[in-house]
C-alpha cells in the first residue's frame, strides 16, 4: 500500500509540474499537509503563483474547491453562511441556513491578512474542530477539509497580522521564494504561449481519506518522539535544555502542537517516500515550516540581522539525535551437563 501511495504522490507531482515550475519543497509540504489533515499558510511576494499552485492542486483532486478573496469589508457571515428568513406557501415563516464558501473540501483564503480580526476568527473553529456554529446550530464541514491561506509579506499598510492563536492552527508556514534563472526562463516560455495546460484528476475525496488513515498508521519510534520533544522544548527560552542563543534571541517558543505537527508531517514524508517509519531527517526537513511561525525573535536578534529561519537552522544543528542503543545478541545458554568433566 505504501508503494502504491508513493506512485500516487509521483503522479500528483508530475501533474502539478505541468503548470508550476520548480517550487519542489513547497509542493512536497503542500502534499504532506493534504495527507495529514493540516492547514497551510503560503507566504510570498505577489506574482509567485501561490494562488495558481493551490488552484492546480484542487484540479488534480476530485474534490470541491472554493476561493475567498479577503477584503477589509468582508464579514464573518460571508465565510460561514447565515440564516435567512423564508416563507412557505401557507404563509408560515421560518429560518433556513444558507451555507457559506467554507463548506468545501479545499478552501483558498487569499490575502488572509487583508480582513479584520473578527472575520479572520471565523476560520478558527472550522480549522480546529472542522465544524461551524451559526446561531444555536453546529454544522459539520465535509471531509476532507483543508484551508490554504496566502499572505503578502512586503505590503503591510492596511493589513491585519494574524494573531498567534490563529497562526498556531496552521501546520506549515510555507515560504514561496523567487525562482532560479533557469526556472524563470521556463516560466516565461510556458506562460507566453497561447496554450492551455490540462491536468488530470488523480485522487478522489474518499481515496484521500483512506490515504490519511494510512499515513496515520506509519510507525514512529520512541527515539523520534524523544528527538521531537527535545527540539521543541529547546525553542523555549526558560527551559533548562534551551541553548544560550535561544535565551538571547527568543521571547517565547513553540508549544506541544509543534511537536504533534512535526511527527505527523514526518509520517507523511515517510509514506510518500514508500517507507514504513519516520526518520530523523524527515523531522529536520520540516523543522523550519513547522516552527517558523511558532517562535518569536526579540529586538536583539533583529538588530543582529537574524531571522527565525536562521535560528531554527542553528537549533537543528545543535540539538543532537538521541543515542540508539546497539543490539547485543544474548550469550548462548550452556547446559550444566556440558560443563561436567568426563569420568
Amino acid at each position: 500500500m505504501l508503494q502504491e501511495f508513493s506512485s500516487y504522490r509521483r503522479l500528483m507531482v508530475e501533474e502539478l509540474q505541468k503548470v508550476i515550475v520548480g517550487q519542489t519543497e513547497v509542493i512536497e509540504q503542500l502534499l504532506a499537509a493534504v495527507f495529514t489533515r493540516g492547514h497551510c499558510l503560503l507566504v510570498g511576494v505577489p506574482g509567485l503563483a501561490k494562488t495558481l499552485m493551490v488552484n492546480t492542486l484542487a484540479r488534480i483532486l476530485d474534490v470541491q474547491f472554493k476561493r475567498i478573496q479577503f477584503t477589509p469589508d468582508l464579514m464573518p457571515s460571508d465565510i460561514t453562511g447565515t440564516n435567512v428568513l423564508e416563507e412557505d406557501e401557507h404563509g408560515k415563516r421560518y429560518f433556513r441556513f444558507v451555507e457559506g464558501p467554507i463548506f468545501t473540501n479545499i478552501l483558498l483564503a487569499d490575502e488572509i491578512n487583508r480582513t479584520p480580526p473578527k472575520t479572520q476568527a471565523a476560520l478558527l473553529q472550522a480549522m480546529q474542530e472542522r465544524e461551524v456554529t451559526v446561531g444555536q446550530q453546529t454544522y459539520p464541514l465535509p471531509e476532507p477539509f483543508l484551508t490554504i491561506a496566502t499572505q503578502n509579506p512586503i505590503e503591510q499598510e492596511g493589513t491585519y497580522p494574524l494573531p498567534e492563536a490563529q497562526l498556531d492552527r496552521f501546520m506549515f508556514n510555507i515560504k514561496v521564494d523567487y525562482p532560479s534563472l533557469e526556472e524563470e526562463e521556463r516560466i516565461l516560455a510556458m506562460t507566453t504561449r497561447n496554450e492551455k495546460v490540462e491536468v488530470r484528476k488523480i485522487l478522489s475525496g474518499k481515496a484521500i481519506l483512506n490515504l490519511q488513515r494510512l499515513v496515520n498508521s506509519v510507525a514512529v519510534s520512541p527515539y523520534i518522539v524523544q528527538y521531537v520533544a527535545r527540539l521543541v522544548r529547546a525553542t523555549r527560552p526558560r527551559d533548562p535544555s534551551a541553548p544560550q542563543f535561544i535565551r538571547d534571541f527568543i521571547d517565547w517558543g513553540a508549544g506541544p502542537r509543534a511537536g504533534q505537527f512535526l511527527i505527523q508531517g514526518g509520517k507523511a514524508l515517510a509514506a510518500m517516500d514508500g517507507r514504513f517509519a519516520v526518520s530523523i531527517e524527515d523531522v529536520r526537513k520540516l523543522a523550519i515550516p513547522v516552527l517558523r511561525h511558532r517562535i518569536s525573535v526579540n529586538f536583539q536578534a533583529q538588530a543582529e540581522g537574524l531571522t527565525t529561519d536562521d535560528i531554527i537552522e542553528r537549533l537543528v544543528k545543535e540539538v543532537p539525535a538521541p543515542a540508539i542503543p546497539k543490539f547485543e545478541q544474548p550469550a548462548p545458554q550452556v547446559s550444566p551437563d556440558v560443563l561436567r568433566p568426563l569420568s
